[in-house]
């Protein structure tokens, strides 16, 4: 591995973002970019995909030169769903034409009916540091309704083997406010989870995305979704569930167990850093300016082969756009909001109202705020 050294950088922090548009089943409720074999066909398949985003890191690094990369992510989609040995040449494609810094944080997301032993051993020894499983639930009912297709038993064994292969940090996603779940239910997953003595934990509410399986069965009265407070009671369940076991809160949905276990690179998204963007319809952000790729893997498959860009389109972020991006991602920060450049009646409202402290010089959501963050942010900004 290449080791970038020197004294640290004026430039922002930068880090590396990789998705994998493959899943085994596509799941009623997601609204990312993904796809199934079936749905691909001949245009994009995983045996070339690794091929496929080598090229765009290529191309990227020819464009722009080295830069010391601190954080790598894999996201998608389930990047397990790639052989383990083509998620090490791209990790490798990063480091020979990028460089990755002493200490990088490399994560990989995956469903923990797509790993086994080797792959994880093969993974780590190939520089990833850091994995997170898609969990959701440990209630059956509840996988059913999300139509994930895991065995909840299959969780603690994925677990397992991660440690045996010596990942650095183990965290767990899950999903509340699915219809039919009961506090109970929730409750039990909750308590899964933490059986899993995970390093960090992030656990979102479900929200119904437009366009998406799930929508249409919301819209027709198939399913009924939960109403605020029982949401929010699910919220709070969590919060001292986890605090309970040792995991702090560091961003709105995602706890740790210290500072090291924390997710860097989303950090990175949240603080003001650059990422690059790496498959089709990433996002990338440097120098004030965001771009993001042809969504589908087989017109970015195409544009690649025929040494072309992938980049669909993109935007240059003006002082306006920037101001309110920080106020909206640093007020879900426990680290808080820097208080510079926001008027001083509008932090006393929120302050006065019990949904926000000050701590230096910094806004931090109270426990009541983290339940209201999107008013609190609307306060901030209107």
């Amino acid at each position: 591995m290449n080791v970038i050294e020197g004294g640290p950088s004026p430039r922002p922090a930068f880090g590396v973002y990789i998705h994998v548009p493959f899943c085994s089943v596509r799941c009623g409720y997601c609204d990312f970019n993904t796809y199934t074999a079936d749905e691909l066909g001949d245009g994009a398949t995983r045996a070339s995909y690794a091929d496929t985003a080598i090229a765009e890191i290529e191309r990227a690094a020819e464009t722009s030169g080295p830069r010391p990369v601190e954080t790598v992510f894999f996201g998608g989609g389930t990047p397990t769903q790639l052989a383990a040995d083509d998620l090490v040449r791209i990790l490798a494609a990063v480091d020979d034409r990028l460089g990755l810094v002493d200490g990088v944080e490399v994560t990989t997301e995956a469903n923990p009916d797509s790993v086994d032993p080797q792959a994880l051993a093969t993974l780590r020894a190939g520089g990833f540091t850091r994995i997170s499983f898609g969990v959701q639930s440990a209630v059956p009912h509840v996988l059913r309704t999300l139509e994930r297709t895991h065995d909840p038993a299959n969780v603690e064994r994925a677990v397992r083997w991660a440690r045996a292969a010596g990942f650095e940090q183990v965290s767990v996603d899950l999903i509340y406010g699915t219809p039919g779940e009961s506090v109970d239910d929730w409750r039990i997953s909750v308590e899964h989870a933490l059986s899993l003595a995970p390093d960090h934990v992030s656990a979102y509410a479900l929200i119904v995305e437009q366009g998406t399986a799930f929508a249409r069965k919301v819209a027709r009265g198939e399913v009924v979704m939960p109403d605020d407070d029982e949401t929010a009671d699910k919220y709070l369940l969590a919060d001292d569930l986890f605090t309970a076991a040792g995991l702090d809160w560091y961003e709105l949905s995602n706890w740790a167990r210290d500072d090291a276990a924390r997710c860097r690179h989303n950090e990175l998204y949240w603080t003001g850093g650059e990422w690059l963007g790496i498959g089709p319809g990433a996002h990338s952000y440097r120098d004030r300016r965001r771009w993001w790729n042809v969504k589908h893997p087989a017109a970015y498959a195409q544009r690649l082969a025929a040494d072309d860009s992938p980049e669909a389109d993109g935007e240059d972020i003006d002082d306006a756009t920037a101001h309110v991006e920080r106020v909206m991602l640093e007020t879900r920060l426990r680290s808080g909001l820097v208080l510079d450049g926001i008027e001083a009646g509008r932090v006393g409202g929120v302050v006065e109202r019990g949904l926000a402290t000050i701590e230096a010089d910094r806004l931090v959501l109270t426990r009541e705020g983290r339940l209201l963050a999107d008013a609190v942010i609307r306060d901030l900004l209107d």
